[in-house]
C-alpha cells in the first residue's frame, strides 16, 4: 500500500507509559518495554508488530479491535505496577513508506483521539483510573464505541483498584495458571489464591477479557 486509496481497515492501537519522565532509570524501563513488546509480537501476532515509535510511545494494529483490547490488558499487566495508557481505534490504516515504515489514516486518527480522551479523563479525580478508550472512525462500520466503552470504564477500575500482588495474580489467571501453580509463585496458601481471586474480582476481569476479545 502506497497510498491510503489502498488502504485496510484495521484495528490500531496506540500505547505509552504514565509518568515516565520522573522514572528512576529511564533506560532500564525503556528496555523493560522492549522487551515486553517483543515478547507480545510473538504471542499475539499483531497483523502490524507493535514498535516504539518515540520515547516511550508505542503502536502495533490488530485484525479485530477485540484482540486490540486484550493486547492493552495483556501489556498493561506484563508492565505492572508501570502504568501505561491505550487509545484503540478502529479505520482504514494506509502506508505512505515502507523504509522506515510510515503510516496513516482514519484508524490511527481516532486511535490518537482516544489515547487523548485518556490523558484528560485520567486527569479528573473522578476518572483518574481510566487508562483505555476506543473510537470508530467516521464512515466505517465497527463496534459501537459507547457499548465499548463502558466496558473498558469497568475494566480500568477494577484494575486500577488492585493490589501489585493481585495484579500479579490476575496476570496468572489470565495465562491458565493454577491456583496452585499462582500459590508456590506469590508464596502464599492456595486459599488465599482463591480469596483474592473472587474478593478483587480476578475472575470477572478474566471473564471480561475473554468477552471483549471477540468483539469484531
Amino acid at each position: 500500500m502506497n497510498d491510503l486509496k489502498q488502504s485496510t481497515v484495521l484495528a490500531t492501537l496506540i500505547g505509552d507509559i504514565v509518568g515516565s519522565r520522573v522514572a528512576a532509570d529511564r533506560s532500564v524501563l525503556h528496555e523493560r518495554l522492549v522487551t515486553t513488546l517483543a515478547e507480545a509480537n510473538t504471542r499475539l501476532r499483531p497483523v502490524v508488530p507493535l514498535r516504539i515509535t518515540v520515547a516511550d510511545e508505542f503502536q502495533g494494529c490488530f485484525p479485530t479491535v477485540g484482540e486490540a483490547l486484550h493486547a492493552s490488558l495483556w501489556l498493561r499487566l506484563r508492565l505492572a505496577p508501570v502504568q501505561l495508557r491505550h487509545g484503540v481505534g478502529w479505520g482504514a490504516v494506509g502506508v505512505l513508506a515502507e523504509e522506515p515504515r510510515v503510516e496513516d489514516g482514519p484508524g490511527w486518527w481516532v486511535a490518537r483521539a482516544a489515547i487523548e480522551a485518556v490523558k484528560a479523563d485520567a486527569s479528573r479525580a473522578g476518572t483518574r483510573l481510566m487508562r483505555t478508550a476506543y473510537r470508530l472512525a467516521e464512515e466505517t462500520d465497527g463496534p459501537d464505541p459507547g457499548a465499548v466503552n463502558a466496558a473498558l470504564v469497568c475494566r480500568d477500575q477494577m484494575i486500577g483498584s488492585m493490589s501489585e500482588r493481585s495484579l500479579r495474580l490476575l496476570r496468572g489467571v489470565l495465562d491458565g495458571d493454577s491456583q496452585a501453580e499462582l500459590a508456590a509463585a506469590e508464596g502464599i496458601s492456595a486459599s488465599a489464591v482463591s480469596q483474592r481471586v473472587r474478593n478483587d474480582g480476578l475472575a470477572m476481569v478474566a471473564l471480561a477479557d475473554e468477552l471483549l476479545e471477540e468483539v469484531r
